[in-house]
């Protein structure tokens, strides 16, 4: 039987084929092709077979792209990141609280202008492709103005991007807030036009529950019932004082995610940042709301935040994505990201496996944003989003990755020494976005 190829590339590739409830599974579910063959069909994926099973079904063997020596990985899913707070990361010096009104809001009040939106959008997305991030879901600000330029940008890339403009009406500077009303109306507005709009989709996006009266989120609830396949996401128990302070200003609520979840903003598409200190009765509405999680090393370290609890998550089967959370996350790059969520493991006597980390990072990140029917592996019909990794650009790379033993340990080496240098090029939808030999030669 005949089958529509545009395009093949050749490379060794490493994919997890289902998802699974327990990291027990993980071993069962990896794939590692040494010498691989992956066919296209414009943007899909027609199969990923060994270089012999497939290549008879190439009209022409010069249609391949040839990677061999590379390692080929399901494009990187970034689950929590704010574009705007590019411009500020690796600010010094306080914890969350503190580090919103030093750093967060005055950064963030720029984004009124359309002119600075559409570049820092460019400069963002540019930054994603080259670590080899292919779907992310993101903040903008309050701005409707900064949601425009996001998704302008990304719809040129054809790139799968989930986002939506901050909403808050407290506790922020002036320039910062907007009326309830205000906010319903401009997000109302930007979810029709963007909503599932090629490969884009919205975000309901009140920033947390202290920038966030009562009145709006009745508008968020209210909106959420008006587009029911739409996606929420906020942050949720990042740090003991905003914990506190959660509690002081909702003692109504039996905790910080019971303001979420009797203003019925919980559920299937519904992504909660951090999640560092939630009680256990939190954990299981989790659970049976089908909620996910935002797991987000780099930042909870930086803002001395605490420890995420993976085993926990586990334990309580809720879906977890990893998440960069630049800009208190201190880097765009998957790999040092899965290499800071190894220490945090390790602080807590849990041992996370590279297996497992690669997961989270792709098939894991797209069920955790509902999105594992269309990415995350190389399964026929999936879109073609991937990552070429050169696993050995320098030195000390080449010496260790020559005496691991196998698939195991060459990807945990990758992931613990890994950085920007080790991606080779970013496929999006079946077409190469970005290339290290591209920005070789333009600088």
């Amino acid at each position: 039987m005949s089958v529509s190829v545009t395009q093949a590339i050749r490379g060794s590739f490493f994919d997890l084929t289902s998802t699974v409830t327990t990291p027990e599974q993980l071993p069962q579910c990896a794939r590692y092709i040494e010498d691989g063959l992956l066919l296209l069909d414009g943007g899909n994926i027609v199969s990923l077979q060994t270089w012999q099973e497939g290549r008879h079904q190439l009209a022409d063997e010069r249609m391949v792209t040839d990677y061999r020596g590379k390692l080929i990985i399901p494009g990187f899913v970034d689950t929590h990141i704010h574009y705007p707070q590019t411009e500020m990361i690796g600010a010094f010096g306080e914890q969350l609280l503190e580090w919103l009104q030093q750093y967060t809001f005055p950064v963030e009040s720029q984004y009124h202008c359309p002119q600075h939106a559409a570049k820092m959008s460019s400069f963002f997305l540019q930054q994603l492709l080259s670590n080899g991030t292919t779907t992310a879901l993101v903040f903008g600000t309050v701005h409707p103005q900064s949601v425009e330029a996001l998704f302008s940008a990304a719809e040129t890339l054809n790139m799968r991007l989930i986002a939506g403009k901050v909403m808050m009406d407290r506790n922020a500077p002036d320039t910062l807030t907007e009326t309830p009303e205000q906010s319903y109306q401009q997000t109302r507005e930007l979810i029709e036009r963007w909503h599932n709009r090629g490969r884009l989709s919205y975000a309901l996006t009140p920033r947390f529950a202290p920038t966030s009266s009562p009145e709006l989120l009745a508008r968020v609830c209210q909106l959420k019932k008006e587009y029911p396949d739409i996606w929420l996401h906020t942050h949720l128990s990042e740090n003991p004082q905003e914990v506190a302070w959660v509690k002081a200003l909702f003692p109504d609520h039996e905790g910080y995610l019971d303001v979420y979840h009797q203003y019925q903003l919980t559920g299937r598409r519904s992504v909660f940042a951090h999640c560092l200190h939630l009680e256990d009765k939190e954990w299981d509405c989790l659970h049976h709301t089908d909620s996910a999680v935002a797991f987000c090393p780099t930042s909870n370290l930086f803002l001395g935040s605490g420890l995420f609890n993976l085993k926990t998550c586990w334990k309580k089967r809720v879906r977890l994505g990893i998440g960069t959370d630049v800009g208190a996350g201190t880097t765009f790059n998957m790999l040092k990201t899965l290499g800071e969520a190894y220490k945090v493991g390790q602080l807590q006597h849990y041992k996370l496996a590279a297996c497992e980390a690669f997961y989270h990072a792709t098939l894991g990140g797209a069920q955790a944003l509902d999105l594992h029917d269309r990415i995350g592996n190389f399964m026929p019909g999936k879109e073609a989003d991937f990552v070429v990794l050169d696993p050995m650009v320098s030195a000390l790379q080449r010496m260790r990755y020559a005496s691991s033993g196998d698939i195991w340990e060459k990807l945990f080496v990758l992931m613990t020494l890994g950085d920007d240098r080790n991606i080779a090029s970013t496929w999006v939808n079946g077409q190469c976005r970005w290339s290290l030999n591209h920005e070789e030669q333009a600088a």
